[in-house]
């Protein structure tokens, strides 16, 4: 299986290829800048790995929450690659992308993300690993006030922006200074696509969770 994934919700951007079981990818840190970084870093995996866009078998991007420019650059790029190679894609949340991150560096199974959204506000959801691997959502993604959000039972690990607000009164253990990554969002991808979890290209469209959008 090939595809190719991207994230450009938060200040990381990223860009990920996997073929046959095998990552390669390219991040950079460089808020405001995904515009111009993120055809390039697609452009130099595919290049190095002699494909062409036509030749994947779908693609895969950070859907949301996140920045309102960062993911509406990503459903740009994903619906321009996917209308031109007429690929399907699988929008993968960004949340369960930071979960699935957490548990391929740190091994951590159940997992509560947090993006900060601003405005006094988090991008939050709780996630627990399964049998094969995979983030699975514990409960509906919310955006609310930290301090709306009501400490879990169990052995929880936090991760993400989000815990750097007040909600990091909430755990002992998080890391706050970790974004999605387009290599976190392949094996959720690669989910989606056998359970059937994609769509066209017209359908590959943002999750910004907040009613008003800027």
């Amino acid at each position: 299986m090939k595809l190719l994934a991207i994230d450009t919700a938060t200040e990381a951007c990223s860009c990920a290829l996997f073929i046959d079981g095998e990552i390669q990818q390219r991040s950079q840190i460089a808020p405001r800048q995904h515009t111009n970084l993120i055809l390039p870093m697609a452009d130099e995996l595919l290049k190095a790995a002699d494909l062409k866009a036509n030749q994947l078998d779908g693609l895969a991007f950070g859907r949301g929450p996140g920045s309102f420019t960062g993911l509406r650059i990503a459903a740009g790029v994903i619906q321009g690659i996917a209308f031109a190679a007429d690929i399907p894609v699988a929008p993968i949340s960004c949340l369960a992308a930071l979960a699935q991150g957490a548990y391929i560096e740190h091994g951590h199974k159940n997992v509560l993300a947090a993006i900060d959204a601003r405005m006094n506000e988090v991008y939050f959801g709780s996630y627990i690993v399964d049998a094969e691997g995979i983030m699975r959502s514990h409960e509906t993604e919310i955006v609310c006030k930290p301090e709306l959000i009501k400490p879990k039972d169990g052995n929880w690990y936090g991760v993400g922006s989000g815990w750097a607000t007040e909600l990091g009164n909430m755990l002992e253990t998080y890391q706050a200074d970790k974004y999605p990554q387009a290599a976190a969002i392949i094996p959720l991808a690669v989910a989606a696509f056998k359970e059937g979890n994609i769509v066209n290209a017209e359908q590959a469209l943002p999750v910004y969770l907040r009613n008003k959008v800027t």
